[in-house]
């Protein structure tokens, strides 16, 4: 029988030798198919990444974009501003002298009014309608005869 043991072991060695074979034959195997998935998953990972930077990319030139054209638009509607400014500056000025003018019309119609009784006879002095001054489209007063100086500060 101990030859017989003998072999039963020797059969078990080569039993467990062929496991062992085909054990480490299957965690290749499996180590391989790990390596392969990681490699893969690592490869996608990458083109993730790699889509995810184009984006950002064609984010900030969008970005950029918009970012210059609201600029010209700034610039644009600071130029507007600028020029309407400048022209109601002018107008302003053009009030001032406008209002100082009618001011002194205004004094020279109430002189020549005050003092029409003292100018004697009224026929010489022809007042015109009293929105003449007003509406530059009646241009009546520019008719009237123009009284000579001496006449308005005789005494």
């Amino acid at each position: 029988m101990a030859s017989s043991s003998g072999t039963s072991s020797g059969s078990s060695l080569i039993q467990n030798s062929g496991s062992e074979e085909d054990l480490q034959a299957l965690m290749d195997q499996r180590k391989r198919k790990r390596m392969i998935s990681n490699r893969e998953s690592a490869r996608r990972s990458r083109m993730r990444k790699q889509k995810h930077l184009d984006d950002l990319m064609s984010q900030v030139s969008q970005l950029r974009k918009e970012n210059h054209q609201i600029v010209t638009g700034i610039n644009i509607t600071t130029q507007r501003f600028l020029s309407v400014e400048a022209a109601n500056s002018i107008l302003r000025v053009q009030i001032s002298e406008l209002s100082n003018r009618l001011e002194s019309l205004n004094e020279i119609i109430g002189f020549l009014s005050s003092n029409n009784g003292v100018l004697g006879d009224s026929s010489t002095f022809n007042e015109p309608a009293a929105d003449s001054f007003l509406n530059p489209w009646n241009m009546a007063y520019l008719n009237q005869p123009i009284m000579a100086s001496a006449e308005i500060f005789h005494c």
